[in-house]
This record gives C-alpha cells, structure tokens and sequence, in this order.
C-alpha cells in the first residue's frame, strides 16, 4: 500500500464510490467551561442501520485550490483524502473515505498522517473536519488519530432531510 499525491493523470481516481457505514449510536459531547468533553450513546443491535452519503461527481479540474491524497494498492486507488484552504488557520480535511474492504487496517490513519504532514510542511497550524453526532465511528476514529474536539453545530441541519444531526468540529494541532 502507497500513499501519494493524485494528479492529473490519476484525476479519476477521486471519485471512489461512497460506500456504506454503520449508524450505531450518537456521539454525545459537553462542554465544561474549560473543554469538550464526549460520551457515547450506543443504539440496541435491532437498531443499528447502514448509510451511505450519495457519491460527490468531484471535478479534479474545476477544484484547483485542493489537495487529493489517495492509498493505492498497485494502480487501485482504495482510499482518499481531499484537503482544502478556508478561513481557518488549519487546512480544512474536506472528505475521507476508505473502501469498506479495506477499513480497519490503519489505511485512514495513514491517510490523515499525510495530511497533517501536507498541512504542517505547508505553513498550516494543523487540520481540521467535521463528523456528524450520528457517525459514531468517524467520530471515535477522529479522536483515536489525535483530533480533540473544538465545539458543535447543532444548527446546521435545522429545516433539512437531516433535522436532528449535529455536526462535531475536530482539530489537529
């Protein structure tokens, strides 16, 4: 496995299907004054259902001011990471996703170490993203490669199919 940039050639290659994930509970977090603290609040098994957002259709030339790393197995690209400058100091991590076959072998992890790496060497203070609540194991991944919480959105999807969602803000520093 090999983790690079995508370039013009590979340009196709950002557009690796969505595939689904488990909603399996809600990541409930608090702020105490002084920092975010979270809690996890699992669904019973009966309730656990599958998602899976509707594919981007990214345009590689149409999104000059991003980044596109990819994981490549061979000429196989099973993984992605799109970043992209906004207002904040960090580089906003604007998607990831692993092709389902292959999570949970550190693919993501490696994924966001390159980012962050992108990010540092070019003159970032680190990364940020957001997970919504219901994405539990985005959520609890976020966390295990070394993001903290940085506040919550719970307007966001107000007056949208996705009423009742929270967006998490998770940083990198």
């Amino acid at each position: 496995m090999e983790i690079r940039f995508i370039d013009e050639k590979h340009a196709a290659d950002i557009n690796i299907p969505n595939e689904p994930f488990p909603i399996r509970g809600r990541m409930v977090i608090t702020y105490n004054g002084d920092r975010w603290e979270h809690t996890e609040k699992l669904l019973p098994s009966e309730q656990i259902e599958e998602m899976t957002f509707p594919d981007e259709n990214y345009n590689y030339h149409e999104m000059k001011d991003y980044v596109f790393i990819g994981a490549y197995v061979g000429a196989n690209c099973i993984g992605l990471a799109i970043l992209t400058p906004v207002f904040n100091p960090c580089l906003f991590l604007y998607d990831l996703k692993v092709k389902c076959k292959m999570r949970g072998k550190g693919i993501g992890k490696q994924l966001i170490k390159a980012s962050y790496q992108y990010a540092i060497a070019n003159g970032y203070a680190g990364l940020y993203t957001v997970g919504q609540d219901n994405n539990l194991n985005a959520c609890l991944f976020y966390l295990a490669c070394g993001f903290e919480i940085g506040g919550l959105d719970t307007k966001i999807y107000e007056n949208t199919k996705q009423s009742g969602k929270f967006d998490i803000t998770f940083y990198m520093h």
